[in-house]
């Protein structure tokens, strides 16, 4: 009965349940972009709404990943350590954990989406959009890893996304350096509470690129040990 539990659990890779812990992230950060629309237009009542979905998306991230660490068992003959994969498993919970740390933030108080640095975050939020669907493609691939016994050609073409979420996060990094250059020269157009407000927004967003990076390289590591 426990190995009929597991093989449901697992199925044919290991990194099934992270996968799937992996979708329910991704829902949180999809919604991402809709709670800054909702600033942009002004729209109190659209962006709590969706603050509160990001929060329910995030709150059944952790119900999955619990589920996960719960059931997977001490000794397994896995191809992955079981430290490495609760190791990834603990990085894509804190990406749901920033995302919702946002939707958060958005609502203590009304903020307003300055048209001064508004080209500067639009680029800044895509490129962590960008660096997120990069690892989120790197996890869809490690079925395939599996298959080939972590090896060849297709190691070497995930060590070569693995790198362009790298790349990824420098930009969004650039980006982010831009972004604060100009919401120090437009200032005097904010309270002080929003000026604080807006870096902390974009400290919680700039998560998104960097915990993608660190996700990235976790699972290259994993190659490198085979």
């Amino acid at each position: 009965w426990i190995m009929r539990t597991i093989a449901k659990l697992f199925g044919r890779s290991p990194f099934g349940p992270l996968q799937n812990h992996m979708e329910t992230v991704a829902g949180c950060v999809r919604k991402v972009p809709e709670l800054f629309e909702a600033v942009e237009k002004g729209d109190g009542d659209r962006l709590a709404a969706l603050a509160q979905e990001v929060s329910q998306l995030e709150h059944h991230a952790d119900q999955v990943k619990n589920d996960i660490r719960n059931h997977l068992p001490r000794r397994l003959f896995l191809p992955v350590d079981r430290g490495d994969l609760l190791d990834m498993l603990g990085v894509q919970d804190s990406i749901a954990d920033a995302m919702e740390n946002i939707g958060v933030l958005l609502t203590l108080r009304k903020l307003d989406l300055f048209e001064s640095f508004k080209p500067q975050f639009s680029a800044f939020l895509a490129k962590n959009l960008e660096a997120f669907d990069s690892v989120q493609l790197v996890m869809r691939e490690m079925d395939e890893l599996l298959e080939t016994g972590f090896g060849g050609v297709e190691a070497d073409k995930v060590k070569n996304m693995v790198e362009d979420v790298a790349f990824k996060e420098h930009e969004a990094d650039v980006l982010q350096k831009e972004l604060i250059r100009r919401i120090f020269a437009c200032e005097d157009q904010m309270t002080y509470g929003q000026f604080h407000l807006w870096n902390q927004v974009f400290q919680e967003v700039a998560k998104l690129s960097n915990l993608s990076e660190k996700l990235a390289y976790r699972m290259r590591m994993t190659l490198e040990l085979k």
